[in-house]
C-alpha cells in the first residue's frame, strides 16, 4: 500500500525484485515458443512453486575499496544474508547468518572492509542500521525499541550520516557518525516534518523536501556549517510542481533534482550551491528516475522509466560520450556500480523470463563476466514468457497501458483462463522484469494482464493524478475494462477471468469482488479493506506525508462517508464469488485486523473464502518458505475455482 510514500526504505528494498537475464538456453527447445501465430497448443513442462522459488534473488553489488570483492545479499539460504563475493565470482563468503530477519546491504566503508547493513524485526519495517567489523563483530548503530533509521550518506573523510526517528517517532533527525569509535553528533534536528534526502560529500549541505500536497512539494537546502542551520527554499514556484532529489554532484558544487513543471514528465535540473542558479540538466520523453556518478567523477549513470522498463545510459564525462558496453544478452541493465578508480563495473541484467544475474566488466575488455546462475537449473527459460506492452481504452476512452503475458499453451483451440494483476500503490507501476509469482501462474496456463490503471506512475503527471479522491471508482473501471480487453482475445476463456493484487492492488481486488460482478475469483494479498482505519493508523514515521496522503485518498475526519463507501469490509455481503486472502501478521501498513474482518464478512455471506496468515512476515513476504507456501495457495485456489 501507498508505495509513493515509502521513501528511504522503499529505495533500498526496491532492488529485491530487480531481476536479470539468463543464457541457459536448451538447444532442443522449440524455436517458435514465443510465436503468436501458433495454431496448435504448445506443450511446455509445468514447474512447481519450489522450482520457481529455488531461483536465487540477489541485491546489491557495491565494490570495496581495493576492488577485490563486492557486497551482495542473496536469499539462497531461504533468508536474505550478506556475502563477500570475489570479483571473479569464485568465492562467496557469508558475512551474516540470519535465519529470521533478512539483512540488506548498505555499503562497504570507503577505505576498508567494514560494512553497513540494515534489517528490521519480523517485517515490522523498524529498520536499524548495523555495522559489521572486519572480524565479524556486529554492532547496532541505532539501538532502541520502536525506532526506525536509515543510512543518509558518506562524508569525504570516511565518516557517515544516519537519520533516525528516535527523538520523535514522526520525524527523522540527522546524525553524523565518526568512523573510528562511531561516536555521533546531532547535526540537524527536524521539528517541522521535512524529509531528509542527501548530504553533500564535503558535509556542508543537507538536501530536504517537504510535501504541500500530493502534486506539489518543495526542496530546501540547509548549510550545516551555519551556527543556526535552517532550511532555505530553492524551488520557489507557482502552481503544483512535483520535485525529487537525485543527489549532490561528487564535487559538492551542485544539487541535481527532478521537476515536472514544464512537461508531463520529470526533467533534471542543477542547482549551483554557490550562485543559487538553477539550470536545465537533462530531459527525456519519459520520467528521469535517477542520476548518480562514479566515485572518481568520471562516469554519470542516468535511468529513465520508459514505458514500464528501465533504460540506463552511462556517459563518460571525460569526452561526454556514451560508454561503449560489451555485447550483452537481452535485458534491462540494473544496479550499475563502479570501483573507486572506475577500472571495474558491476551490474545486473534483468528480463521477464530470467531473474537478475550479476556481471562484472573490466572497462575496455571485450567481454563482461557473468557471476551467477539465478534461475534454477531445472527450468528452461525458453519455457517462460516475455510480456508484451499493450494498451486498451477504458470507460471514458482513456488509454490504459498494460503488460500481457500469454501462456505458451494458449491459442484459439486451447483457450486459457486469465487474471488481471493489479500493482501496489496508489501510484505504483507494473514493470517488466522477472516475477516468479507471475511466471509460475503463466506456466500453469493462466494468462496475466498487468494493468497500469490511472494513478500509476510513469505515464505523466496528468495520468498519475486522475485517481485522486476517486480510488475504488474510476481506477476500478480500468480493471473492469482490462477484463473486456482480455475477453476480445481469441485465446482467452472469456468466462474464466479473475483478479489478483497485493497492497493497494489487494484493495482493488476486494473492491472488484464487492462492487462489481465481473470476476470469477479474487486473490487479495495484504490489501486495504477499511480505509477509515488505515488512514487513522498510519505509521508515525509517515507524519511528513500525512497531508499529501489525505489529498490523495481523503481525510478520514472529513471524507469518512466516502471512505466507508469504497471500503470492501463494510460491503462483505456483496461478495458473491470465491476469495483468497493472504496476510502478514506483522504488517504495519495493512493491519492483520483488516484481513481478519474481511474474511469474517465474506464467510458470514456463505461465500467460499480461504485465509493464509504468516506470523513472521510484514508487508510483503521475504522468507522463501513463505513465498512458496503463498504461491501454492494461489495455484490451488485457482485450480479449484477458476
Amino acid at each position: 500500500m501507498l508505495a509513493r510514500l515509502t521513501y528511504p526504505l522503499a529505495l533500498l528494498l526496491s532492488g529485491l525484485l530487480l531481476t536479470g537475464c539468463n543464457n541457459n538456453v536448451d538447444p532442443a527447445a522449440p524455436a517458435d515458443l514465443n510465436s503468436s501465430s501458433q495454431s496448435k497448443p504448445v506443450n511446455v513442462p509445468q514447474y512447481s512453486a519450489e522450482q520457481f522459488f529455488a531461483t536465487k534473488t540477489y541485491f546489491g553489488n557495491d565494490i570495496n575499496h581495493d576492488a577485490s570483492a563486492m557486497l551482495v545479499a542473496s536469499d539462497e539460504s531461504g533468508v536474505f544474508n550478506l556475502y563477500r563475493v570475489s570479483m571473479d565470482g569464485s568465492n562467496w563468503q557469508p558475512l551474516t547468518q540470519s535465519t529470521t530477519d533478512p539483512a540488506f546491504p548498505v555499503s562497504w566503508f570507503p577505505n576498508d572492509d567494514r560494512l553497513l547493513y540494515t534489517a528490521d524485526q519480523g517485517g515490522n519495517e523498524l529498520n536499524h542500521v548495523y555495522l559489521r567489523e572486519v572480524d565479524g563483530t556486529v554492532r547496532d548503530l541505532t539501538p532502541g525499541d520502536k525506532l526506525k533509521a536509515y543510512f543518509a550518506g558518506w562524508h569525504n573523510d570516511g565518516s557517515f550520516y544516519i537519520a533516525t526517528n528516535e527523538r520523535d517517532p514522526r520525524f527523522f533527525d540527522l546524525y553524523h557518525y565518526n568512523n573510528s569509535d562511531y561516536g555521533r553528533k546531532l547535526v540537524y534536528q527536524n521539528d517541522d516534518g521535512y524529509s531528509i534526502s542527501d548530504v553533500s560529500k564535503d558535509g556542508r549541505y543537507l538536501a530536504l523536501s517537504k510535501e504541500r500536497n500530493n502534486a506539489d512539494n518543495n526542496l530546501f537546502l540547509v548549510d550545516l556549517s551555519s551556527d543556526t542551520p535552517s532550511p532555505a527554499l530553492i524551488t520557489e514556484h507557482q502552481g503544483n510542481i512535483s520535485h525529487q532529489i537525485y543527489g549532490f554532484t561528487p564535487d559538492s558544487t551542485s544539487l541535481l533534482f527532478g521537476a515536472d513543471g514544464k512537461s508531463e514528465f520529470v526533467a533534471a535540473y542543477s542547482y549551483n550551491l554557490q550562485s543559487g542558479a538553477t539550470t536545465a540538466y537533462s530531459t527525456a520523453d519519459w520520467d528521469i528516475s535517477f542520476i548518480y556518478f562514479s566515485d572518481d567523477k568520471r562516469y554519470r549513470v542516468q535511468g529513465i522509466n520508459a514505458d514500464a522498463s528501465t533504460v540506463i545510459s552511462i556517459t563518460d564525462l571525460k569526452n561526454d560520450k556514451a560508454l561503449q558496453l560489451p555485447g550483452l544478452p537481452a535485458g534491462d541493465l540494473r544496479g550499475v556500480s563502479f570501483s573507486d578508480d572506475s577500472k571495474y563495473m558491476s551490474f545486473y541484467l534483468n528480463a521477464d523470463n530470467s531473474p537478475s544475474n550479476l556481471y562484472v566488466w573490466q572497462l575496455g575488455s571485450p567481454e563482461a563476466k557473468r557471476l551467477t546462475q539465478a534461475l534454477d537449473s531445472s527450468i528452461n527459460e525458453q519455457h517462460l514468457v516475455q510480456s508484451e506492452v499493450v494498451r486498451f481504452n477504458s470507460f471514458d476512452d482513456l488509454t490504459i497501458p498494460a503488460l500481457l503475458y500469454k501462456p505458451h499453451q494458449a491459442n484459439p483451440n486451447a483457450k486459457v483462463p486469465a487474471l488481471i494483476w493489479i500493482h501496489g500503490g496508489p501510484g505504483g507501476q507494473s514493470r517488466t522484469g522477472y516475477s516468479p509469482m507471475i511466471q509460475h501462474l503463466v506456466n500453469h496456463g493462466y494468462a496475466v494482464l498487468s494493468v497500469n490503471n490511472r494513478g500509476s506512475s510513469g505515464y505523466g503527471k496528468t495520468f498519475y493524478h486522475l485517481d485522486d479522491l476517486r480510488h475504488g471508482e474510476d481506477d476500478l473501471q480500468d480493471i473492469v475494462y482490462g477484463k473486456k480487453y482480455l475477453q476480445n482475445l481469441d485465446w482467452v476463456a472469456a468466462d474464466r477471468i479473475g483478479v489478483i493484487g497485493g497492497s493497494y492492488g489487494g484493495y482493488l481486488t476486494m473492491a472488484a469482488m464487492a462492487f462489481t460482478d465481473e470476476f470469477e475469483v479474487g486473490i487479495n494479498i495484504f490489501g486495504v479493506t477499511n480505509w477509515v482505519r488505515t488512514l487513522e493508523s498510519i505509521p508515525p514515521w509517515w507524519e511528513a506525508f500525512r497531508e499529501s496522503l489525505y489529498a490523495e485518498l481523503g481525510d478520514p475526519a472529513v471524507d469518512g462517508e466516502r471512505l466507508r463507501r469504497i471500503s470492501p469490509v463494510f460491503h462483505g455481503d456483496k461478495v458473491q464469488k470465491p476469495v483468497l486472502v493472504v496476510q502478514g501478521a506483522n504488517d504495519p501498513r495493512v493491519l492483520q485486523v483488516e484481513s481478519d474482518e474481511m474474511v469474517a464478512a465474506i464467510r458470514a455471506n456463505n461465500v467460499p473464502v480461504e485465509y493464509v496468515l504468516f506470523d513472521d512476515e510484514g508487508h510483503g513476504f521475504l522468507k522463501k518458505s513463505n513465498r512458496i507456501k503463498a504461491q501454492k495457495a494461489y495455484l490451488a485456489f485457482l485450480k479449484q475455482y477458476l
